[in-house]
């Protein structure tokens, strides 16, 4: 299982995840939603406290992912397929152009 932590402009606004089973899920984070219920991500997933899942990564986080050559020197220099979506996502995406960025979280040993 993979996850990160997804920020609107310097705000945490909600929790990534890729899980065992290969399905996606991002839940805003509670706070968020109290505190900032205009602000969404995309207009395709409202600030809202159901947890989204779908068995493919999110279009919107999809479009973060570099395109072309630049994902030809991101999948080289990282040694990441280029069918990996959360690997590249969670390894390019941390300093993206515009107000979302994505944060790895470390995975935990079991």
């Amino acid at each position: 299982m993979r996850s990160a932590e997804i920020y609107y402009k310097d705000l945490l606004a909600g929790i990534l995840t890729e899980t065992n089973e290969g399905e996606y899920t991002f839940q805003y984070d509670k706070e968020y939603v109290t505190k900032h219920p205009d602000q969404f991500i995309t207009f395709t997933m409202p600030v809202t406290e159901t947890t989204y899942i779908d068995k493919r990564l999110f279009p919107f986080f999809e479009g973060l992912i570099p395109e072309g050559w630049l994902l030809d020197i991101a999948s080289k220099n990282w040694k990441i397929n280029q069918n990996d979506r959360m690997g590249l996502l969670l390894a390019c995406c941390q300093n993206c152009i515009g107000a979302v960025s994505v944060k790895p979280i470390p995975e935990e040993d079991e």
